[in-house]
């Protein structure tokens, strides 16, 4: 009976570590999607700007709908704004997106 009660402390200790894991890993969950959705509204700030690094990382972010509702419309924008401020990365990248576009009628 004794070896039982045992198992039953072990068990609320668990149950604790359990409860208290639980809880920091939602508060960091919380914590990452708040410092996300900041980023994104600094990205769409300095991207309005001119910032090309801004823009080429707002384009991916609406292209593969990272942290953002994929919308193929505006990551066709930014990727053509990025290009047309001189970006020849971005300008590689809107060539591939509009042929990846023209053949699947998609992004």
């Amino acid at each position: 009976m004794l070896k039982y009660c045992n198992n039953l402390e072990n068990i609320e200790l668990y149950f604790l570590i359990l409860l208290l894991f639980t809880i920091w890993f939602i508060y960091n969950t919380i914590q990452y999607y708040r410092a996300e959705k900041r980023k994104i509204k600094y990205l769409h700030h300095f991207a309005k700007e001119g910032e090309l690094d801004a823009q080429n990382e707002l384009a991916q972010r609406y292209h593969k709908g990272d942290m953002l509702k994929k919308d193929c419309d505006k990551a066709a924008f930014w990727y053509q704004k990025a290009a047309f401020n001189g970006d020849k990365i971005a300008k590689g990248k809107f060539r591939v997106f509009l042929n990846q576009r023209k053949k699947k009628k998609k992004c």
